[in-house]
């Protein structure tokens, strides 16, 4: 297996370096290159999967990195069950938006360099997926960071994708330098950072080193997944591509955070009141998310704050234990919602360009193949049954409810329930009812060419059958947590008090249900007035349009103080100090120079005084002697 694992990163990093070097001449043909390196990754990483599902492991080293006295670490790969899973999610799922990418971006004069941030997005992403210490794990967390920042700000040119970058790359900046203390801590704790033997050792922590290592980590998570409170990057991200939008901010970067904290849940069980923190982090930020989504008018931004959203439901679910059940999630949300924001894209692309709800409508006889792939991933995000999304979202809320959580279960239940409302009524918006673009736009409405349409059609029918294959209860767990099980045991089986999982089910598919319905009634079942909708009615409308005014308060108590205070420092200390010293040794060296000039006269009858005077002076000199 050593030599296919290593086999996974090359492939796209080879697709960059190529498209890198000689982007400028293969121009609008990168996608010959960028394609079949993300496709023979994914296949390398089907071979391992195929091997780890035999009972394989791998752990290896590629070569020594570091060896600083009493500190060494080397680029070391770590395969099982958990990273086979993330590895074919994010070559799988990635493969499929390449592709995807060739139509959309047609034409676009930056096309070669968007090829070659996409295949260093997918390398970055399966090096972390693979890393077998912390500080490899933490270096190319970094690097997808890196990724992010260059395909989110991809239209440098346009202000606001410049200013959105610069955001994501300032946002998570704040998380990770927790997440660096957490990594610096580890090793001074325990004296290593391969992950088997820090997990062998967190035995050996007390409680209070482990709930501030682990916490320190998950600050480190909440950034790259956008959790309260260092969510406010990802919305503003949308103003990159639709397929960054819906690789990284949907399907693979964003999900980093629960890979982390899933893989470390053993640091994290050692600790107890760390899980409690990520348990309701997780609930709030997605009870939180959805209710903004209720409200959004921009069809990437209802799906931004929808990933917000699921994204606490994942956190949730590591916090009550249920690891596999969030994993679980991780892959199914990895199929629907990257076909949710794919089909977005084709969207705006049959639309030239147009992302405002109140613009849309009508949609459904010209775009068939975009409505119907569309519907599938909304029924899947809203949790109806038999979709995958229904399967691993119920199972988060039952393992909430039977942790003894029944708040938190509240939580995400209501969360469910507004989940089905902002999706429905984003569907209901943009494909049904009378068309309400201009008479110039709807002439122009066409369905998206084949290359956009396949992997729609492909992650459709992956979002319909994953929950049936392999997310159906039994008594020994799903097929997928069973697959889990050498890194996350089964829990075992035990009665529990109050509902029953046949009305925790039911009650799950009431709230979807209910969601939908209420959307229809709104939305569907009457003509929509398009001026009305996205102009505040009261308060609390005023209130979510304005997402809880976040941005806004951080603006205050954060950038302008900082703005200030750098100010300040600019003419202060770098002006007043800095550049005075500087010019002090330049006045200094120009006086110097000014009365050095006038010796040098340039008159040779000076230099002849001069030299007569000197003689005269040593002469005098030597005859006092």
């Amino acid at each position: 297996m050593s030599t296919t694992v290593w086999l996974i990163p090359f492939f796209p990093l080879l697709g960059t370096l190529l498209n890198a070097l000689f982007g400028r001449w293969i121009g609008r043909h990168a996608h010959w290159i960028a394609v079949p390196s993300n496709g023979l990754s994914f296949l390398a990483s089907c071979a391992v999967f195929l091997s780890v599902g035999r009972g394989e492991t791998f752990t290896g080293d590629l070569f020594p990195w570091i060896q600083a006295g009493a500190f060494k670490t080397a680029v070391t790969a770590l395969v099982d069950p958990l990273s086979a899973v993330m590895l074919l999610v994010v070559t799988g799922v990635g493969f499929l938006i390449h592709v995807y990418s060739v139509g959309y971006m047609h034409g676009d004069p930056g096309y070669a360099r968007f090829f070659t941030y996409l295949n260093l997005f997918v390398f970055s992403m399966v090096m972390l997926v693979l890393a077998g210490n912390f500080l490899v794990l933490y270096v190319f967390w970094e690097a997808v960071g890196l990724c992010s920042y260059l395909l989110i700000g991809f239209w440098y040119q346009r202000k606001a994708a410049a200013d959105a970058g610069k955001k994501a790359f300032i946002v998570n900046r704040v998380g990770d330098f927790g997440f660096g203390l957490g990594v610096m801590y580890l090793w001074v704790a325990l004296g290593t950072l391969d992950y088997s033997e820090v997990f062998a050792k967190v035995g050996t922590l007390s409680p209070e080193t482990a709930t501030v290592i682990a916490l320190l980590l998950f600050a480190g998570a909440c950034g790259k997944s956008a959790q309260l409170p260092l969510h406010t990057w990802l919305p503003d991200a949308m103003e990159g591509p639709t397929p960054v939008s819906a690789l990284i901010h949907a399907a693979t970067m964003v999900t980093a955070g629960i890979y982390l904290v899933a893989r470390s849940h053993v640091l994290f069980e050692r600790s107890g009141v760390a899980l409690d923190v990520v348990a309701w982090v997780g609930g709030l930020t997605a009870l939180f998310a959805a209710t903004i989504g209720l409200a959004q008018t921009d069809i990437k931004r209802v799906l931004a704050y929808s990933t917000i959203s699921q994204l606490g439901y994942m956190f949730a679910g590591v916090g009550v234990g249920a690891y596999a059940a969030a994993i679980f999630h991780l892959v199914t949300h990895a199929f629907f919602k990257a076909l949710l924001f794919l089909g977005a894209g084709s969207v705006i692309h049959g639309l030239g360009g147009e992302q405002d709800l109140r613009k849309m409508g009508g949609l459904a006889p010209r775009m068939v193949t975009t409505t119907v792939t569309f519907f599938v991933g909304a029924a899947g995000l809203a949790g109806l049954p038999p979709l995958a999304g229904f399967f691993s979202k119920d199972e988060i809320l039952a393992s909430a409810y039977h942790a003894g959580r029944p708040w938190l279960w509240a939580l995400l239940l209501l969360g469910a329930f507004l989940t089905a409302v902002y999706i429905s009524r984003a569907f209901i918006l943009a494909f049904r009812g009378a068309p309400r673009m201009s008479q110039e736009v709807a002439r122009h409405i066409h369905e998206s060419p084949r290359v956009m349409t396949a992997p729609l059609g492909i992650l459709a029918l992956l979002t319909a059958v994953a929950g049936v294959a392999i997310g159906i209860p039994s008594a020994h767990g799903t097929a997928f947590a069973r697959f889990l099980s050498p890194v996350f045991p089964l829990a075992e089986e035990a009665g529990h008090a109050g509902l029953s999982a046949l009305t925790l089910l039911v009650l799950s598919v009431i709230a979807a249900v209910a969601g939908v319905l209420l959307a229809w009634l709104i939305y569907d079942s009457r003509p929509v007035n398009a001026e009305a909708i996205g102009r505040p009615r009261n308060w609390l409308h005023a209130l979510l349009l304005r997402k809880y005014y976040v941005d806004e308060l951080y603006d205050f108590l954060f950038v302008r103080p900082l703005v200030r205070v750098a100010g300040f420092c600019a003419r202060a200390f770098d002006l007043g100090f800095v550049d005075g010293i500087v010019n002090g040794v330049g006045r200094l060296v120009v006086g110097w120079a000014g009365a050095m000039r006038l010796v040098q006269t340039g008159y040779v009858m000076n230099y002849a005084l001069a030299t007569l005077l000197g003689a005269v002076v040593i002469v005098a000199f030597f005859l006092s002697r």
